[in-house]
């Protein structure tokens, strides 16, 4: 009669075409979509998987985590991050991965004539390890998730109020998009300082490309007129529609004795 030792040496043995059948069962029965390459590292990282899985088992102590699996998981995180992708489309192949695990232990269980104890500690120890790979999965998704949701908040903050050099001693400074309190703080904390360090005498404040302001922004901006205008810059307007100085003349501020042109190339003659 074979034995646990069998079944177990049999995984560790085995681990290559095991391998391979978890993989193209679970593409198969979920009807996934999904690049050579893709289940190539897959069906590496199970064999690793399996390998220790095995030894694992018949040593009689705590199922090992391979390594392997933890940076398997933690790579398909960062790759639906970089995708755009949802946690969900990972998630989503557990239960089939489960499913097909249990169907191929049920099957060796069967052939090696292991009892139900047995069986339902080889089943409960695989789950155990899926578990894990699920729970890194979790955890690492949303770490990178966030350092790239704040890795594009600079981005955008940059391109938002972007440093344009036109003649010398003179750089335009475009705002863009929403203008919120964020981006304001990012321009007193970063935009102005480096202005500072250009040795910049006119600055030119091209309101063309933003979409809406409100009376605290319309304050702000104010706010950061002063400062350039503090540092013996000269400060001048452009692009400023009809509906952006209704907000700022709803706001209560003076800004009369600021200059202010229809466009940039009209501000940049009136510096010359």
């Amino acid at each position: 009669m074979s034995s646990f030792k069998d079944f177990c040496q049999y995984i560790s043995d085995n681990a290559e075409s095991l391998s391979v059948e978890v993989v193209e069962s679970v593409v198969q029965e979920m009807n996934l979509d999904i690049p050579r390459w893709e289940k190539e590292q897959a069906a590496d990282m199970y064999v690793e998987l399996l390998g220790f899985f095995g030894q694992s088992l018949l040593e009689g102590g705590n199922i090992e985590v391979p390594e392997a699996l933890i940076e398997w998981s933690k790579k398909n995180a960062e790759m639906q991050v970089a995708s755009a992708g949802k946690i969900s489309e990972i998630v989503i192949r557990y239960p089939t991965t489960r499913q097909v695990f249990s169907e191929i232990f049920t099957r060796l269980s069967l052939k090696f004539d292991l009892s139900l104890v047995e069986s339902a500690k080889a089943t409960k120890g695989i789950n155990a390890v899926l578990d894990v790979s699920l729970n890194e999965t979790f955890y690492a998704f949303e770490k990178i998730s966030e350092r790239y949701q704040a890795e594009t908040q600079v981005e955008l903050l940059n391109l938002s109020a972007p440093i344009v050099p036109v003649l010398e001693g003179v750089v335009v400074l475009p705002l863009i998009g929403v203008m919120d309190s964020y981006r304001i703080a990012h321009i007193l904390d970063n935009v102005i300082p480096r202005i500072a360090e250009m040795n910049v005498d006119h600055v030119i404040t091209d309101f063309s490309g933003v979409l809406t302001i409100d009376a605290h922004i319309a304050q702000s901006i104010q706010q950061i007129g002063g400062t350039l205008q503090l540092m013996g810059i000269h400060v001048v307007l452009a692009g400023l529609r009809p509906d952006l100085v209704q907000a700022i003349v709803y706001s209560g501020i003076d800004m009369l004795d600021t200059d202010s042109y229809a466009t940039v190339k009209q501000a940049l003659e009136s510096v010359k």
